[in-house]
């Protein structure tokens, strides 16, 4: 899924950026240059985060 039209950023790069360290969506728009152009994706990208941030911290509190 494309989450910015604008710069051809697609959910699967936002993932990967997270997995490098980014943890806010102005880390997101320092790798990846989400939403410097119209801002529409910053919502979406938002919400990637946290859900991948919560999925994380979930497998991190139940022991394998």
């Amino acid at each position: 899924m494309y989450v910015c039209i604008c710069n051809n950023i697609t959910e699967r790069e936002v993932q990967q950026a997270i997995d490098d360290g980014a943890s806010s969506v102005r880390d997101l728009n320092r790798s990846l240059s989400v939403g410097s152009e119209c801002g529409k994706c910053t919502c979406t990208a938002r919400q990637i985060l946290k859900r991948e941030q919560a999925e994380r911290a979930l497998a991190l509190a139940v022991p394998a």
